[in-house]
């Protein structure tokens, strides 16, 4: 198969052939700060006092690096060099070198990471490497006493860090410069290709005679969507470093900034494609005919002219796009056509919707421009909006957040705590505990145990390989740089690994550098065993602090932001409205949605990895499966927003009947969202819920409530078989198939009725598929309340057959 062949040829390439070369440049830098450190000028050397954090630099800043992150690192460097050189300088002067003990040099450490760590703008790779460099700084001065030179010791640490930089830039310009430009053109040029291979098996799926071949095709779909996935990932991942190399582009072409928001253009319709395949039953479909077979066929011949021919130049560049054959809208061969009462039919009119919005390329995804005339007296929402980010962006650099704040105490406690209990145990190599943990922090959440699992291992890999090869050379130390390249292959591969991650590989690499890289440091199996113990005596900091900052366990997050998302979609489902054109509003809640979607998806794959200690295994299937419904909510949402603007817009100008049944489908779809939300509430509440006592007496008091007469009790649960709800959404599907008719006996033009049926039946298909992901999602939770917790299971069931009962009494 032409498709898997590419597959297979995108997964090769990406997998070895790009980390082979990043490997070989993170080589080569090593190699330039070995070469440098051991044997270049004995002037130069004599600066060059902490080659093992010259090596670590070159760690952080190479592999994967393209030469524009590398370039925005230096920066990063450079900023870090002045934020602890200058204080530090200062400190060095005020206390004297001599009277810095253990205690002192673990509350400098301290004092210090917290004020580098608070500012929020500063970036992530300079509070890395500022952190080193206090270590290296304070460490250094208890272990050298008075002899550390109050301004020439911090210059060493700098120089070291400068040196590692620079080969770093070296190396990325071996032997060819590796731009970001070019990478974000070739990801562009492969998702192109990609996409048209992913429509062209939506044709044939939807065109299939059987279900066999459909599911093939759909399956073949799958594929390429991972790899497309994987695409624009490294699209949106190199955008900044591009900027970095061609500062120009950021004023002259500033629609390449937005390349990603352009690819969700083209992606978006293509998953609403694969949402309508894989809702259909059965095989051939009764809609698409042998014409409308020939004219989907000749659709996508066209729009995959389109995408290849726009594997030349980006969207952001000014090119001219093919004229597109409008025959399908135009002829509308579906109209006199059941698109509204049979379900196969609603996906098939939904897969067409999607083929007229990948035709038109319409920018789904992002709010219309003309939906609303705006006040000539007013000033421009996007101007009054920039003046608001940037008076946010101005108090977010005066008063620091609380993540922030979190993340500086972290910081502080964990460098301050490794620093003290590393002097304590061994002066002479203190300085392994806090560089250890300096170089691993991050901003947000992290899976605590796994990493400093992999840390660990990854130490003692590379310092048991390192003492090996030093065995292996004994006379022969000239050579000894050589068994450093095939690790640091191998460490790069193992970077990339699902088990080790870029914590174990980062360590591993590092603890071979320390022994092989560098002179002077005693006996190498001492020295191994000395910096292991380090090691593990940061890494035990950095996890008692982990758990001090961040106590719940990541399946409790997980819970807690399953229940976020579930009230983010319920302000989702309010807006949907038939009467009143809401499409802007819908469309930034559906952007909330997504975000705690992203949340939810980290926390699993936390969770995932997450040791079970005494609690219960994870229950990881059911919620990758509620993961995924909200997820297929998320997307229809954005084609409901889209459908509803233009139906209101529509039916206004038909008037009469159209716009009575307008009203009275909206009266219906208002029922309908009320149930809908009924039962998100449920699942939110019982999601979040800290005591089943607490959600028992609030039930019991909405049952005496309904007694009283005032309103039922709002925790509704729709349920497999709610014959209400089939009998609500039935009714406003035939309310559409009415609608249906009135356009197709109007007076208006052929395209306008097309557009309108088509735009019916594929928001029948969305209410549907949403009504029918919201009980597959009380199933998934159901599960969970029974696997966690079986008393609150039983007791959870019995509070919604109270609320069955109370909704048949009223």
């Amino acid at each position: 198969m032409a498709a898997s062949t590419t597959m297979g040829d995108y997964q090769t390439q990406s997998s070895w052939r790009p980390r082979l070369g990043s490997a070989l440049r993170t080589a080569l830098a090593c190699t330039i700060v070995g070469c440098t450190t051991l044997y270049g000028p004995p002037q130069l050397r004599k600066y060059l006092t902490y080659p093992s954090f010259s090596y670590m630099t070159t760690i952080l800043i190479v592999p994967d690096a393209k030469l524009g992150d590398v370039l925005r690192s230096c920066w990063h460097v450079m900023y870090a060099s002045v934020q602890v050189m200058v204080p530090s300088v200062l400190t060095l002067w005020l206390v004297g070198p001599k009277n810095f003990d253990t205690l002192l040099a673990a509350v400098a450490v301290a004092v210090s990471a917290f004020v580098v760590a608070l500012p929020e703008s500063t970036h992530l790779m300079s509070k890395r490497i500022a952190f080193g460099q206090l270590v290296n700084v304070y460490v250094g001065t208890v272990v050298h006493g008075a002899q550390t030179g109050v301004v020439m010791h911090p210059l060493g640490v700098a120089a070291s860090t400068a040196l590692g930089a620079l080969a770093s830039v070296l190396a990325l310009l071996f032997p060819y410069p590796r731009l970001a430009y070019f990478e974000v053109k070739k990801s562009w040029r492969m998702y192109a290709e990609n996409a048209s291979q992913r429509l062209t098996r939506f044709v044939e799926a939807v065109s299939a005679q059987d279900k066999r071949e459909a599911l093939e095709f759909i399956s073949q779909e799958q594929s390429l969507s991972k790899a497309a996935a994987k695409l624009h990932q490294s699209i949106s991942n190199n955008l900044v470093g591009m900027v970095w190399e061609r500062p120009q582009m950021k004023f002259l072409k500033p629609n390449y900034m937005k390349l990603g928001e352009q690819l969700q253009e083209t992606e978006i319709p293509l998953r609403g494609m694969e949402i309508a395949l894989s809702s259909c039953s059965s095989f051939p479909l009764n809609l698409i005919d042998e014409e409308l077979r020939g004219h989907l066929q000749s659709s996508e011949v066209q729009i995959s002219l389109r995408l290849l021919q726009s594997r030349y130049s980006m969207p952001s560049d000014a090119t001219t796009a093919p004229e597109t054959n409008r025959e399908i809208l135009d002829n509308a061969l579906w109209i006199g056509k059941p698109t509204t009462t049979n379900h196969d039919n609603m996906a098939a009119s939904f897969f067409l919707y999607c083929m007229e919005l990948l035709l038109e390329n319409q920018p789904i995804a992002r709010n219309p421009g003309n939906t609303l005339k705006s006040n000539p007296n007013q000033e421009p929402s996007g101007v009054q909006n920039q003046a608001h980010c940037n008076f946010k962006r101005v108090w977010k650099n005066i008063m620091p957040s609380l993540r922030s704040l979190v993340f500086a105490l972290k910081c502080s406690l964990a460098l301050g705590l490794a620093v003290l209990f590393g002097l304590i145990y061994n002066k002479e190599n203190g300085y392994w505990a806090g560089l250890t943990i300096a170089i691993g922090f991050v901003t947000g959440r992290q899976a605590t145990f796994t990493v400093t699992n992999a840390r660990a291992q990854g130490t003692a890999m590379g310092s048991v390989y390192g003492v090996l090869c030093l065995f292996l050379f004994q006379g022969i130390e000239h050579f000894r740089l050589l068994p450093l390249i095939p690790w640091i292959f191998f460490t790069h591969f193992l970077r990339h690994s699902r088990m080790y991650g870029q914590a174990g590989g980062i360590s591993a690499a590092i603890g071979a550098l320390l022994i092989l890289g560098r002179e002077n440091y005693g006996p190498p199996s001492e020295f191994a065993i000395a910096r292991m113990t380090e090691a593990c005596i940061g890494l035990i900091c950095f996890v008692l602090v982990e758990i001090v900052f961040h106590p719940m366990r990541a399946v409790t997050l997980a819970r807690n932001e399953l229940s976020k998302s579930m009230g983010a979609l319920r302000d989702c489902i309010k807006d949907i409205n038939l009467c009143v054109p809401a499409s802007a509003g819908l469309r930034e809640k559906q952007r909330k949605l997504k975000s705690h979607l992203k949340k939810l998806e980290n926390f699993l794959r936390e969770a995932e990895t997450e040791p079970n200690f005494w609690f219960l295994p994870f229950k990881g299937a059911s919620y990758s499966k509620v993961l995924g419904s909200l997820s297929k909510m998320a997307d229809l949402l954005l084609f409901v927003a889209c459908e509803t603007e233009f139906l209101s817009q529509v039916t206004q100008k038909l008037g009469g009947a159209s716009e009575e049944l307008r009203q009275h489908m909206n009266a219906d779809l208002e029922l309908l969202k009320e149930k809908i939300n009924s039962s998100l509430k449920c699942l939110e509440e019982v999601t979040s819920i800290k005591s089943v006592a607490a959600f028992e007496t609030e039930a019991q008091d909405d049952y005496h409530d309904s007694e009283l007469g005032k309103p039922a009790n709002p925790f509704r649960i729709l349920g497999a078989g709610d014959e209400e709800v089939e009998i609500i959404v039935s009714i406003l599907l035939q309310q559409f198939e009415e609608v249906a008719d009135n356009v197709h006996n109007s007076d208006s033009e052929e395209k306008r009725k097309s557009q309108m049926v088509l735009c019916l039946a594929s928001l029948g298909f969305c209410i549907r598929s949403l009504t029918s992901e919201t009980m597959e999602m009380e199933k998934q939770v159901r599960k969970l309340v029974k696997w966690e917790s079986p008393s609150r299971h039983k007791k959870f069931l019995n509070i919604c057959c109270k609320a069955d009962a109370l909704d048949a009494h009223t």
